[in-house]
């Protein structure tokens, strides 16, 4: 997975393109900027969904090679035929504590679950539990930085913006 959305911190995108493809049975909104994908979308949601991940700048809706590619990417994983993820990944914003829980989210190993705590002592922030669940909740990649990766101390599936079953099903599939 290219990680150079972390490295770079956010940056103001002036053009996003989107497209919706069918995932999961359902149309989903992939968007990227000329760098790389910049957002998946939860399954069902419109492209209203982008306002809420501040992703406001001239929305094209235009098939690109790396949306078709981060589609291409999405189906194989979620065939199980695929462990991790090349589609380039544009900078996005987020405050320095955001960024730093989606870097360590991007570096979760398939199959791997850690506890919000766990996830809270990586970032170096072991007091900042909430403020690291709500950065989790935040990620705008949803799926490619695996946030669905992270379950609550007692080992409960927990929240997650595509839904709890979604979760469980990603879960599951990574056991496999």
């Amino acid at each position: 997975m290219s990680g150079i959305w972390i490295e770079r911190g956010g940056i103001l995108m002036t053009k996003v393109m989107y497209q919706t493809v069918s995932l999961l049975d359902q149309p989903m909104i992939l968007a990227a900027s000329d760098q790389g994908l910049c957002f998946v979308g939860t399954p069902g949601a419109g492209v209203d969904e982008l306002a809420d991940f501040q992703l406001t700048a001239d929305l094209v809706q235009q098939e690109t090679p790396i949306l078709t590619q981060a589609a291409t990417e999405l189906r194989e994983y979620l065939a199980g035929n695929r462990h991790h993820f090349d589609v380039p990944l544009a900078p996005v914003t987020g405050t320095a504590l955001q960024r730093q829980v989606w870097h360590a989210l991007s570096q979760l190993n398939y199959g791997e679950t850690i506890s919000y705590s766990t996830l809270a002592d990586r970032v170096e922030h072991p007091t900042a539990v909430r403020a690291v669940a709500t950065a989790v909740a935040k990620n705008p990649l949803m799926i490619v930085v695996p946030c669905h990766r992270i379950l609550r101390k007692d080992g409960s599936i927990g929240q997650f913006r595509g839904g709890v079953s979604l979760k469980r099903q990603l879960l599951t599939l990574e056991s496999r």
